[in-house]
């Protein structure tokens, strides 16, 4: 009978731990900035409803952004935006999909915080590149969050500004990546 419960307690266990390999959010949030310097104009969004998902076993994570999600100060800059750079319409959102590089260097049971390095691929637009960083990834209470920065053409995407507003937005885009993870809890 000993036995039984001694088995019983090991599947216990590492039906546990394989459910805490998985974390995620739906509200995760990105900000862009593509801002001209010294223009008085800050073409500045955020998006507060990302979807991330990350396997801290494998260290693989996807990233899913609505584009009409982003924010601006201005509606104008909202609606120019959407309907004539991304055209959310006809492609409403953004992916990523990759990997943390030096995830075996990340101990995700212990508080602390730890240099990240991701490459993957992002969709935008149509268009899917690689893309490659450093961020950083903090564990504190058991609880994951993740940090990143990275800047993109808009190029390089297909997106293209017009020449009337040229001088008013940058070429490349500064995007922010912040995200507080809860584990993902099997059913």
């Amino acid at each position: 009978m000993k036995k039984i419960i001694f088995l019983f307690s090991i599947v216990l266990i590492v039906a546990n731990t394989n459910a805490q390999d998985k974390y995620f959010t739906k509200t995760g949030k990105i900000s862009f900035d593509a801002t001209v310097p010294k223009s008085p104009e800050n073409i500045v969004a955020v998006n507060k409803a990302t979807t991330m998902v990350l396997d801290t076993k494998t260290g693989e994570m996807q990233f899913v952004v609505q584009m009409k999600g982003f924010e601006f100060e201005r509606a104008l800059m909202q609606e120019h935006f959407n309907e004539n750079y991304v055209e959310t319409t006809k492609f409403p959102k953004a992916e990523f999909k990759g990997g943390i590089q030096n995830n075996e260097k990340i101990v995700y049971t212990k508080d602390g915080s730890y240099a990240t390095h991701v490459k993957g691929k992002l969709t935008m637009h149509g268009v899917t590149n690689d893309v490659e960083t450093d961020g950083k990834i903090t564990v504190s209470g058991g609880k994951i969050s993740t940090s990143a920065s990275f800047s993109a053409l808009f190029a390089d995407y297909n997106i293209i500004i017009p020449s009337v507003v040229g001088d008013k937005v940058a070429k490349s885009v500064k995007i922010n990546v912040e995200c507080a993870l809860e584990a993902l809890k099997k059913n």
